[in-house]
């Protein structure tokens, strides 16, 4: 393949809290690089997975859920979409098949019809939650959304997928090459993402601990890798890494949620963000999970600037 035909771009994916964007990520990339929970808004960075085709390559960009902020973490969240889709050489606006449109993809449509001579393409998510002829009508409306407020160009694409069974994701694949500009691989092979561990570590132990929680934990959860360390003495074939967390709300009763009774809800998160971390460090690790109340977090700038955002 001659670097003339080759492809590699990045993507960015956006839409609601809890649209598939992260799962349709860690499905294209064909590993987790981004986190999922049936939760909204839980993803807090933006997660480069890198999607290595023979002919392209795509760096696919999560974002958080685009949304009305009531808090100065959301409007920094926002503002963080804003600043990628600036960067990026097209979109997809994830729409899920088993929600009607309503007024926050229109926010978010609008959002993108600001965004000059970018290719826009909505990608119509969990088609396996619906049968054929409720998809139908789902997009038809997502192809009259374009026509409203895109005008009569529309959206540059339409793609139904399903991550969960595999359904279209190579199409939506090959989608996204084809607006991709002529370019070399910008990543070298192999390479999945382009995080720094640290964060990866920080994501998983935050979808663990995400697992089967309230409503309202999502937004007032941050997590803090402290640390990343070898054990001392350990000989070449018996490697172990000390990997010290911290995580943080805002309340002393969400820390009892997150703790448990007598503490088996943390042992139970620790045990299955531990199996995660091994699989992405390629080692055995000692997970040692700290909680810890840091009041009004996401109303505070200071705290914002220390928790990483």
């Amino acid at each position: 393949m001659s670097e003339r035909n080759h492809r590699a771009g990045f993507v960015s994916l956006v839409g609601r809290p809890n649209a598939g964007k992260s799962t349709l990520t860690n499905a294209l990339v064909g590993q987790k690089v981004a986190i999922t929970s049936s939760k909204p808004q839980t993803t807090r960075h933006t997660i480069r997975g890198i999607v290595h085709r023979e002919d392209s390559q795509l760096i696919l960009v999560d974002t958080p859920g685009l949304h009305r902020p009531r808090t100065l973490l959301g409007q920094r969240l926002n503002d963080l979409v804003a600043d990628t889709l600036a960067e990026v050489d097209a979109i997809g606006f994830c729409i899920p098949a088993n929600e009607p449109i309503g007024p926050g993809d229109k926010f978010i449509t609008a959002q993108l019809s600001r965004l000059q001579r970018k290719p826009l393409i909505a990608v119509v998510t969990k088609t396996d939650l619906v049968d054929r002829a409720a998809l139908t009508r789902q997009l038809m409306a997502v192809v009259a959304l374009g026509e409203e407020v895109l005008g009569e160009a529309g959206w540059a694409d339409v793609v139904p997928v399903s991550a969960a069974d595999g359904f279209q994701v190579e199409t939506v694949g090959d989608v996204f090459a084809s607006h991709m500009p002529e370019s070399p691989p910008l990543y070298p092979g192999g390479a999945l993402t382009d995080e720094p561990e640290a964060v990866m570590v920080a994501e998983l132990v935050r979808e663990a601990a995400l697992e089967g929680v309230r409503d309202e934990m999502p937004h007032s959860l941050a997590v803090v890798v402290d640390e990343i360390v070898p054990r001392e003495g350990r000989s070449a074939d018996n490697q172990l890494l000390d990997v010290r967390v911290n995580l943080f709300v805002e309340r002393s009763s969400q820390k009892a949620i997150i703790i448990g009774k007598g503490g088996a809800r943390l042992r139970e998160v620790g045990t299955n963000a531990r199996k995660s971390i091994e699989a992405l460090l390629g080692t055995r690790i000692y997970l040692d999970l700290h909680v810890k109340i840091a009041k009004d977090w996401q109303r505070d700038p200071k705290q914002l600037v220390r928790l990483g955002f």
